[in-house]
Parts: C-alpha cells; sequence; structure tokens
C-alpha cells in the first residue's frame, strides 16, 4: 500500500470541513463472571510470601495488563501465568482494594 492509499484509508474531515460519522464504541464486556480469589502462599519459595489472585474468566492479555497495573501501583515485582497473577510479598488487603476498584468482585483467603 502506497501512501496515497493510506491517506484514503484514514477516517478524516473532507475540504468543507464535514467530519466523518463515528462509530459507536462496543459495549464492554463484563470484566469477569464470579469472584477472585485473593490469597497468600509460601509454599515451594523458600519461605518467600507471594500473594496469588485466581479466579479469573477473562483472556490472557487482559490478565497481563491487569498484572502489570497491579505491580506498578503496588511497586511490587510479580507474573502472570496459566490464568493467574503472583505478586512478590503479602499485600492481599492492597490488591484486593485495587481489583474492587476496577470492578472486580473479591473473596480474601487468609
Amino acid at each position: 500500500m502506497d501512501w496515497k492509499e493510506a491517506l484514503q484509508n484514514l477516517n478524516l474531515p473532507d475540504a468543507e470541513g464535514d467530519t466523518p460519522a463515528v462509530e459507536p464504541a462496543p459495549k464492554a464486556e463484563p470484566a469477569n463472571e464470579g469472584a477472585l480469589l485473593v490469597e497468600l502462599d509460601r509454599k515451594g519459595r523458600r519461605g518467600k510470601e507471594a500473594t496469588i489472585v485466581s479466579g479469573f474468566t477473562i483472556d490472557d492479555d487482559r490478565i497481563a495488563a491487569l498484572a502489570s497495573q497491579l505491580k506498578t501501583k503496588l511497586g511490587t515485582g510479580g507474573s502472570a501465568r496459566g490464568g493467574e497473577i503472583l505478586i512478590q510479598g503479602n499485600r492481599i488487603d492492597a490488591v484486593a482494594s485495587l481489583l474492587t476498584s476496577q470492578g472486580f468482585k473479591v473473596k480474601v483467603k487468609k
């Protein structure tokens, strides 16, 4: 595709100033069905604590994006693998409150 075709494909106002029709935004899909389980885990971590979030029904890309947000807001490390989010340290209350503020239902297991 050359640059002329690329410009034609852009949705820009025409010379008369008419603005192009804007398509309505797609409706937001539900964040998650059911409640997420937030729990503390030490098994297989040489005694170090980790906060685990499980019970997701959303796709792995959205889970990874959510994990990135949580790690940034909490200033800690972690990962998203196998449909779960792992946050380093005992951050149960902080993770639960952040997930609740984003519209998720949360169950805390202490």
